[in-house]
């Protein structure tokens, strides 16, 4: 492992355990990182993917909690009683990640063919594009964010799912995108984040098998940096989500999905007139 590898996976980590809990594409801007210093755009995609492992594991230890209720729920689950009680996470997990799976396989095939037919600056300034679009919905979602559920049901279960499937393409933020939804169906801001962290977990193993999976092996990265920028996204991403949940009502987070994908645009456009 050379130096700039080394100095290259650090900083992804970094990025990857920052951005993961923030309603912006943790996928784009870590995909927009790899790509500035030079990845190419298809194995971008699939690196950012893959280092979403490292924050899983950061969400699965601070959520601890609600894993082990979920859990201790199984054994007596009935389809009956699916919704009631401890139930509610354990059959909402499963649905969601079932339908983000549906959602999400065909895409990701998609993302993927495309991103590798996109120079490094139309791939950035498609990021941008895609960043401004979420922060529209993020706007959007504010203003009808006025109701304090807090248990999952199972359209919500559906709805979320199929939302999340929609993030695997590249820009697209995931947390933002099912924080929303959950706030569309009335949710308490706290346990928008809550439930949409915790369906992270699944959905961010899936995709990282995917991801292996179609690479045949690890996308682009030698194992050196591979365990490098895992552990910086895993050890950054425990140290941020607790500080990033206690600010949920105070920050307008649509204001940095415009900001990012203002800057991504410009910068895309730079970067295609200069190659």
């Amino acid at each position: 492992m050379t130096r700039a590898e080394f100095v290259v996976a650090i900083l992804a980590g970094i990025v990857q355990g920052i951005v993961e809990w923030l309603p912006v594409s943790s996928q784009g801007n870590l995909a927009l990182f790899l790509t500035v210093v030079g990845t190419d755009p298809a194995v971008a995609v699939q690196l950012a993917l893959f280092l979403q492992v490292g924050t899983t594991l950061s969400a699965a230890v601070y959520f601890r909690d609600d894993i082990t209720t979920a859990l201790r729920a199984v054994p007596g689950w009935r389809p009956a009683s699916a919704y009631a009680g401890e139930n509610a996470i354990a059959s909402y997990v499963v649905v969601a990640s079932t339908m983000t799976g549906l959602v999400g396989i065909p895409l990701y095939v998609y993302a993927v063919d495309l991103a590798g037919q996109l120079t490094g600056g139309v791939f950035i300034a498609a990021i941008g594009v895609l960043l401004v679009l979420t922060g529209v919905l993020q706007l959007a979602s504010e203003s009808v964010s006025m109701a304090f559920r807090e248990a999952p049901t199972l359209l919500d279960s559906v709805l979320v799912g199929a939302v999340q499937g929609v993030a695997i393409l590249p820009g697209i933020s995931r947390s933002g995108v099912t924080t929303s939804a959950l706030l569309f169906r009335s949710y308490d801001p706290p346990a928008a984040f809550r439930l949409s962290f915790l369906l992270s977990i699944p959905a961010s193993l899936g995709a990282a098998a995917l991801t292996v999976a179609g690479a045949g092996g690890l996308p682009g990265i030698d194992p050196g940096p591979a365990v490098v920028a895992l552990s910086f996204s895993a050890i950054v991403g425990y140290l941020t989500i607790d500080a990033l949940m206690r600010v949920v009502d105070r920050v307008p987070f649509w204001v940095v999905c415009f900001g990012l994908g203002g800057l991504a645009i410009v910068g895309g456009g730079i970067v295609s007139l200069l190659v």
